[in-house]
């Protein structure tokens, strides 16, 4: 007796257009340009989780940079001497603090600069 593959291939089709809910014209029915949109989404996702990290410390730099600046320094100046005094304080704890408390961030900057 053969085996049909109804069940398996049905199941595997299914799950891959619910994946592509939500995508445009064919590809949310037909499997074949479902199947090549995730494929497609899913790699991007992937390249984009590394990215992200990437991205988030760049938006960082430029809101510790502008900010310090506004206090009279530079980024470089400031990073220096924040790594002399050895304050241990990271880019996200820095830009967060630069946009959400400008007062503390003058401090760290008068700090630095010592």
């Amino acid at each position: 007796m053969r085996v049909k593959k109804g069940m398996t291939a049905s199941r595997r089709h299914k799950k891959v257009l619910k994946q592509a809910k939500g995508m445009q014209h064919n590809r949310t029915r037909s499997f074949r340009l479902a199947k090549q949109a995730v494929t497609r989404a899913l790699q991007y996702a992937y390249r984009d989780r590394r990215n992200k990290k990437r991205d988030l410390r760049s938006l960082w730099v430029a809101r510790i940079n502008a900010a310090a600046r506004d206090n009279g320094t530079t980024y470089s100046k400031l990073i220096a001497g924040l790594k002399a005094k050895n304050i241990m304080l990271d880019r996200k704890v820095l830009a967060d603090l630069a946009v959400k408390e400008p007062g503390a961030f003058a401090e760290i900057v008068k700090a630095a600069a010592k």
